[in-house]
């Protein structure tokens, strides 16, 4: 293919509006929620809602910063200017690590579905064919990438949106044809109390969901290949409320209301399908492994996608290979994607051959990474709202509330939460072990970083020195 000069606006604006309403909608709300609301009861519903406050405040910071600079490093990039080489290099990698290992994780989630309903091909072939047709979208366009991403979040969004208005309807007795018998608010607070097992289970609630909300910042990263950028940055920002609001807290609400939170079918066959089993749905089950696929395909598609994007820009700022920064003539990165999906692959094959030594250790290690790149935004967007002020206040369309206070605030609740989970041991999967070995591998990530900047010196093209903003291209 004839080398091209960098990413183009192949993303429409249809694409990234369902990119950022699906991009909070991860397959973890499906599966992992009976968990928390074993954990925690009706209770879960605060640290939804704890845990989504957070994503807001971290999102508004993001938006103010990506609004004013719209790149496919999004918070890497932003975190190269603000707080030096070292951090744009060091959180870039520990994203795209975290993505590679998501992509394998799902792989096998949606390969056990197939199987299931195709036994005939065994799970190894089913993941295998997933992750090479969601490879070959990638590799077309990102016109291709948004394409599938729409219809995939359209699915998701719809599923969602319609378990909501059938469970309100039962829930206030006016849904034909079904008995509800056990649907009320008044199992809100009916079964033990509205935190059956004391406040404290609020936070070990928060520990359960808090890495179902990664991908929110997915937009920030595809914004810069769109028609117009910051529109697309300060529409997502702005929305972000309501899309939290009503796909996590509006679900949840009706799973805990149509059942006792103690009912022994959500852990036995998941929150979502025991609602829906719970009004005589014919095949609720096989309704909900069919939005969990869907959940899983976008999110192996925008895992893809965004592991790729970040690998892009690390090499367009000489922190990987330059090879990764170069594109075809219909501005695909085919390098950074292959690069992504081959370790991909590989953790696939661990995850088959190593289950519980490899693999978990790769999970483990990956499990905090959200909350550091949680907590490297809000830093970042301290230094960075003095630059903008500085430089080109008129591109500050996007603004962080309360600015430093409510900035200083979140940072301090993501270091509590890091804190908290270091209580947690219970399993293999603790959150002490997941944030150990976490912090190992970003103290890893980070000497590297600061050995290279030291040896290698500064690149030929600092971040500072960045394209200029307003070019719709992002290469």
């Amino acid at each position: 293919m004839t080398p091209g000069s960098g990413l183009q606006a192949g993303l429409k604006n249809r694409h990234l509006s369902m990119i950022a309403i699906g991009g909070v909608i991860g397959a973890g709300l499906f599966v992992g929620s009976s968990s928390g609301i074993a954990t925690a009861g009706p209770g879960i519903l605060l640290s939804y809602a704890l845990v989504g406050t957070l994503v807001v405040l971290v999102m508004r910071m993001l938006g103010e910063m990506s609004a004013a600079n719209p790149t496919s490093g999004s918070f890497s990039a932003h975190a190269d200017r603000a707080l030096g080489r070292w951090a744009g290099f060091s959180i870039g990698w520990l994203y795209w690590f975290f993505w590679v290992v998501v992509l394998a994780v799902e792989a096998t989630a949606g390969a056990k579905i197939l199987e299931g309903w195709i036994p005939a091909v065994p799970q190894w072939g089913w993941a295998l064919i997933v992750m090479t047709v969601l490879t070959a979208t990638n590799l077309v366009s990102v016109g291709s990438y948004g394409e599938f991403e729409f219809w995939f979040a359209g699915i998701k969004v719809v599923a969602i949106g319609a378990f909501i208005v059938v469970g309100l309807l039962a829930i206030f007795g006016v849904l034909p044809g079904v008995h509800a018998d056990k649907a009320s608010f008044g199992n809100l607070t009916s079964h033990g109390g509205f935190l059956p097992h004391g406040p404290g289970a609020i936070l070990t609630g928060v520990l359960l969901v808090v890495f179902s909300f990664m991908g929110s910042e997915i937009a920030t990263l595809a914004a810069g290949e769109s028609e117009d950028p910051q529109r697309a940055v300060t529409k997502s920002t702005n929305s972000i409320i309501w899309r939290i609001g009503v796909f996590y807290l509006g679900s949840i609400l009706v799973v805990v209301s149509l059942l006792p939170w103690n009912d022994p079918s959500i852990a036995k066959s998941g929150s979502y399908v025991a609602a829906l089993d719970s009004l005589g749905i014919a095949h609720a089950g096989e309704i909900m492994n069919f939005i969990v696929l869907t959940s899983v395909l976008s999110c192996l598609n925008s895992g893809l996608y965004t592991a790729s994007r970040m690998a892009f820009s690390l090499g367009q700022r000489g922190d990987a290979p330059k090879v990764f920064a170069k594109t075809t003539s219909r501005g695909v990165p085919v390098a950074a994607i292959t690069a992504s999906v081959l370790f991909g692959f590989i953790a696939v094959f661990f995850n088959y051959k190593f289950p519980d030594s490899v693999f978990l250790f790769l999970v483990n290690s990956s499990g905090a990474v959200a909350l550091f790149v949680w907590l490297v935004i809000c830093f970042s967007q301290l230094r960075m709202r003095k630059i903008i002020q500085r430089e080109a206040p008129e591109k500050l369309v996007v603004k962080m509330w309360l600015y430093p206070y409510l900035t200083w605030a979140t940072a301090a609740l993501i270091v509590f939460v890091l804190g908290y989970m270091l209580t947690d041991t219970k399993g293999e999967s603790s959150g002490r072990t997941t944030v150990l070995l976490s912090v190992l591998v970003a103290a890893l990530v980070v000497g590297i970083a600061v050995i290279k900047e030291k040896v290698v010196g500064r690149r030929a093209v600092p971040a500072a020195e960045a394209e200029p903003v307003d070019k719709v291209s992002v290469g």
